[in-house]
């Protein structure tokens, strides 16, 4: 998936026309304005087209009120936005849709009366749509946001297994024996060599970082960190999958924002074993660089800078654009109540391993897995880290984060330190409640 060609209106001022007639004469004078002194701007309209759901955002420089319903037989949205004329930019939005948008065929646009513009969306099944709007922030001005989600969307791992890139578990060769404690019998039994093995599939959630209205950090290149991790987590992915006992769930896999909660979501209902999220690092000085792993504190940050860290990706639902609104209230409580201290050893030790295999390809900023309240390694049951790749603040580093080699050499990194996580923390047989 991939953005549409983003084009941006000027605000337009009134103008103001002096007309002067003789009559009799005495001079009269008429002032007029074409445009309505409180109408709304257009100034972008962006689609964002994934499996999940299509997203389409107006970007405007003031809050809109809308009205939205349903027609059926066919399926249709249709939304009147108040207090706007119809513009270049907002018919821009007709040629916005591909043909190959999952939910939409086709829209329509038009005024539909003075200072009310109707958007109709032909659809390709039957949708729940979310209209909200969203705050001015970072580059964005005030946003209306209309989320596409399908009323039956298919269940994640049906959809991978369509897709081919899912396998269903079955016996391969022995991954490895699951830790089990020493219990000595009260009579003697006879000794064998064998340890118990566990035979199933391995799953790892890949998180590739921003992504659609959340570009992440830019670099002074013009480099877009949604990009460069997206590439690299495909990467690693390819060659964790390699091994006949690994197989990997990408929580995006196109230039679209998923929201954090939705992120741990996502590894949760595969019942992943691992989850590693993927970025690239910012930070004022240029001049900061190196690679660094992060898992989830119980208490403070280990760090001011892992606190500045954490606060800025934890905006990410700020700047991508998520409907408040719509969050899952039990699922916010799980998130922010049920990480325990079990889950956040496992995930130092992951880190840990991650981290001393990427100290072989690039340096590393600190030498010791940090810690801090990033909301996306939330998941109570999953070991959970963050890799930030390396920064694309610094020039020198922005230039290795676009190179092919280097993406590749990370991604083989990173995979050599998953399995060497594994060896040393078998896993256990699936047993968890989703």
């Amino acid at each position: 998936m991939s953005e549409s060609t983003e084009i941006r209106s000027k605000p337009v001022k009134a103008k103001v026309r002096r007309t002067v007639l003789k009559a009799g004469g005495t001079l009269l004078i008429s002032l007029f304005s074409p445009l309505p002194a409180f109408a709304s701007q257009i100034l972008a309209v962006r689609v964002w087209p994934s499996e999940d759901y299509t997203r389409v955002t107006l970007e405007n420089d003031a809050n809109l009120k809308t009205n939205h319903f349903i027609i059926k037989d066919p399926e249709r949205l249709v939304v009147d936005v108040e207090g706007i004329d119809l513009n270049p930019t907002l018919k821009s939005l007709i040629a916005k849709i591909q043909p190959n948008d999952p939910y939409i065929k086709q829209v329509r646009v038009g005024q539909n009366r003075p200072g009310v513009v109707r958007l109709v969306f032909d659809l390709k099944e039957e949708v729940n749509p979310q209209v909200f709007t969203l705050a001015p922030v970072d580059k964005y001005q005030h946003r209306l946001v209309f989320d596409l989600y399908p009323v039956n969307p298919p269940d994640p791992i049906a959809a991978l297994i369509e897709k081919g890139q899912w396998s269903l578990d079955k016996p391969n060769e022995p991954t490895m024996p699951p830790p089990v404690a020493e219990v000595k019998p009260p009579f003697a039994e006879p000794k064998t060599d064998r340890a118990p093995q566990v035979s199933r599939m391995l799953t790892i959630a890949l998180d590739p970082g921003h992504g659609g209205e959340d570009p992440g950090a830019v670099g002074r290149g013009g480099s877009y960190e949604k990009h460069i991790v997206l590439s690299i987590a495909k990467r690693l992915k390819a060659k964790l999958e390699q091994h006949p006992n690994m197989r990997v769930m990408l929580t995006r896999d196109g230039d679209y924002f998923v929201p954090l909660h939705v992120r741990v979501q996502k590894a949760r209902k595969v019942q992943a074993d691992l989850f590693v999220s993927i970025h690239a690092d910012a930070f004022v000085q240029p001049t900061a660089n190196g690679s660094s792993v992060f898992a989830l504190s119980e208490k403070g940050a280990s760090s001011t800078a892992a606190r500045w860290l954490a606060n800025k990706e934890n905006a990410a639902d700020l700047i991508g654009g998520t409907n408040i609104k719509n969050h899952d209230k039990q699922l916010a409580s799980v998130l922010l109540d049920l990480s325990t201290t079990a889950q956040i050893n496992d995930s130092l030790r992951l880190g840990k391993a991650v981290l001393n295999e990427i100290g072989g390809v690039n340096r590393l900023h600190k030498n010791a897995v940090e810690q801090a309240g990033f909301a996306v390694l939330k998941a109570p049951d999953i070991p959970s880290i963050l890799i930030e790749t390396a920064f694309i603040s610094n020039p020198e580093e922005e230039a290795k984060l676009n190179d092919d080699a280097y993406q590749d050499r990370m991604a083989d990194a990173v995979a050599q330190g998953i399995r060497k996580y594994f060896a040393k923390n078998p896993p256990l047989a699936k047993g968890r409640m989703m």
